[in-house]
C-alpha cells in the first residue's frame, strides 16, 4: 500500500570563486562554517556538511547541495514511511513482517543497521517508489530513493551515483521536519528518536568525540569508500542540532566525521540564541 502524495563586475566574480561561498546566516556561524571548511581542508576525502539549529532554522554546511550516497541512512526514511503508515492506521508495530513484528524489524534496521530488515520493511511499504512517494509527499526534495538495500549491494559501486542519494542539506532539512512538522505522531516521532538514540552502529564517528554525557540520536552509513553519520546532538542548554556528514573516498573518514562533528557541537553550543526556550522533553 502507497501514499498517493543579475551580472556583476568581474573583480567581484573572480573574488567569489576565490573564497569558498558561505551558507550560514549570522556572523556568529559564519564562523563555524570557515572552521569546518578549514578542517576538510586537511582532509583526503570529499566531505559534505550540513548542520541546522533545530529552534531558529540557521545552518552551516559546507557542500550542501553536493549529492553524496545516502547508504543505510536512508533507513531514517524507511522507518519514517512506516511509521506514517502506522499513524494513518494502515498498518501497526505489532504486524507480522517476516517471522517477527514491524517493531523488531524496525529495532533491528535502525539499531543494529540490519539491510535484510531493511528490506523486508521496503517491500512491506511497496518497494523503493514506495519510499520516494512518501518523500514527494512531503515534498522533500534532494534526496531520491531508487534501489533496495540488496539491489543497491549488487549494483556496481560508483561513490558519484545520482541514484540513492542526498545533499547533505537535504538530509538535515529531513531530520528538521521530523522533529518540528507534523510528519508523525509525536508517539511515532518518540520511537524513530529512540531507536536512532540507540543505534550501536559508527561509535567512531559522530560520537567519538563528544562529551561522554552528550545525547546523541543518529544512524550511520557505510560503503566500500564510503561513510556518513547523520542525526541529532542535543546541548547542554536543551538546543538540539540536526546534522548530517558524509565523507567519501580518500583516508580516515570516521576520525573526519568525528572532528567536524565536535567542531559543530562546540561552536553551536558557543552561539547564544537569545529567542531559544528549552523544550519540555528533550527530542519530542
Amino acid at each position: 500500500m502507497r501514499f498517493n502524495w543579475v551580472t556583476l563586475p568581474v573583480s567581484m566574480v573572480a573574488l567569489a570563486l576565490a573564497q569558498p561561498a558561505l551558507g550560514a546566516s549570522s556572523p556568529a556561524l559564519q564562523a563555524i562554517e570557515q572552521q569546518l571548511q578549514g578542517l576538510v581542508s586537511t582532509k583526503s576525502a570529499d566531505v559534505g556538511i550540513a548542520a541546522i539549529d533545530l529552534a531558529t532554522g540557521e545552518n552551516i554546511n559546507v557542500k550542501g547541495n553536493t549529492p553524496f550516497p545516502m547508504a543505510s541512512t536512508m533507513k531514517i526514511a524507511v522507518a519514517a514511511s512506516y511509521l506514517a503508515q502506522v499513524d494513518h492506521g494502515r498498518r501497526s508495530l505489532g504486524d507480522s513482517i517476516g517471522k517477527s513484528t514491524a517493531r523488531a524489524q524496525l529495532e533491528r534496521m535502525m539499531i543494529h543497521s540490519d539491510n535484510a530488515a531493511t528490506d523486508r520493511l521496503i517491500h512491506n511499504l511497496g518497494g523503493p517508489k514506495a519510499i520516494q512517494d512518501f518523500l514527494d509527499f512531503h515534498r522533500v526534495s534532494g534526496m531520491r530513493v531508487d534501489r533496495n538495500i540488496a539491489q543497491l549491494l549488487k549494483d556496481p559501486r560508483d561513490l558519484w551515483d545520482r541514484r540513492d542519494s542526498s545533499t547533505p542539506l537535504a538530509m538535515a532539512q529531513f531530520l528538521r521536519r521530523l522533529d518540528r512538522e507534523a510528519i508523525l505522531s509525536p508517539s511515532s516521532r518518540a520511537v524513530l528518536f529512540d531507536m536512532m538514540r540507540r543505534c550501536e552502529t559508527g561509535k567512531n564517528r559522530m560520537k567519538a568525540l563528544l562529551p561522554a554525557d552528550a545525547q546523541v540520536q543518529h544512524k550511520t552509513g557505510t560503503l566500500n569508500g564510503y561513510t556518513s553519520d547523520v542525526g541529532y546532538i542535543s546541548l547542554p542548554d536543551g538546543r538540539r542540532v540536526a546534522l548530517a556528514i558524509f565523507a567519501r573516498g580518500g583516508a580516515d573518514r570516521p576520525r573526519t566525521i568525528a572532528e567536524a562533528a565536535r567542531t559543530l557541537y562546540d561552536g553551536f553550543r558557543s552561539v547564544i540564541t537569545w529567542n531559544f526556550r528549552p523544550p519540555l522533553t528533550s527530542g519530542q
